[in-house]
């Protein structure tokens, strides 16, 4: 346990790290790139000029975050007043096609931003599906294989821990219900006294804990006796892998016994 909170220090760390150099980069890296161009400031127009702009505005909003990007934005428009429209070293602006081309440039900063966040977002989720599918085939090879349920139940504690967001994840053989624990039902549903509870607003219930349910042909082989972290609120595809990996547990203890028949 030990090693996964340092793990998830050192994960939150580097991100922490990277959203402040980026954060720097978005205040300062406009004021950089419009002094290089304020030599050549008579020789092209300023809409060349916003062009070259909203490439910094680009690569912020890229690797940074949503903060960084209107922070980039902004720095943008204001140091391109402030050094390439006329009046100089100003930010005044006497051109009506100068006024329109700061708005523009903090409209279309702010808009490649948001692209960029939704971006990021949609590589991240598609990064954590693959996870998890890659972790459901590990499980079900090991299961299909004969390997020893032991190790696939303890491969499978340490992946809900750090799916779900975990304490601790014992595997109890043929016990269910015991201690009135929160129940994960198959259809990624938690149950708390009979009634639903949305995890999404209140986190994983802790209190008795929580237990998944490990079947296979009908027939009760165990159960997952799961104590979550306060605040954990793992997403309803999080909990449907939870159910497909204990689905991964069943199989292999049905073909455990069935070997020994």
């Amino acid at each position: 346990m030990t090693v996964l909170c340092y793990d998830g220090y050192v994960q939150v760390s580097r991100w922490m790290n990277r959203d402040s150099l980026a954060v720097a980069a978005g205040l300062g890296a406009p004021l950089v790139v419009t002094a290089v161009l304020v030599p050549f400031r008579t020789s092209f127009a300023n809409t060349d000029a916003a062009l070259v702009l909203l490439l910094v505005v680009v690569a912020v909003a890229a690797a940074g975050n949503r903060l960084a990007g209107f922070l980039a934005a902004i720095s943008t428009a204001v140091w391109f007043d402030f050094f390439l429209t006329r009046p100089y070293e100003s930010f005044a602006i006497t051109s009506r096609v100068d006024i329109q081309t700061t708005i523009l440039l903090l409209a279309i900063g702010a808009a490649v931003t948001e692209i960029a966040v939704w971006g990021r977002r949609q590589h991240s989720a598609a990064t954590r599906r693959a996870g998890y599918l890659d972790g459901i085939e590990a499980a079900a090879q090991a299961a299909a294989a004969g390997d020893s349920p032991t190790a696939l139940i303890e491969d499978v504690s340490r992946r809900l821990v750090r799916l779900l967001s975990l304490r601790s994840c014992t595997f109890q053989y043929g016990v269910a219900g015991v201690g009135s624990p929160a129940r994960l039902q198959q259809d990624g549903q938690v149950i708390v006294a009979r009634q639903p509870w949305d995890v999404a607003a209140q986190g994983l219930p802790a209190g008795k804990g929580l237990e998944l349910l490990v079947e296979s042909g009908g027939l009760l082989r165990g159960r997952f006796l799961m104590t979550p972290e306060p605040g954990a609120r793992p997403s309803r595809e999080q909990l449907l892998v939870a159910v497909a990996f204990a689905g991964q547990v069943g199989a292999a203890l049905a073909g455990g016994q069935a070997a020994r028949r």
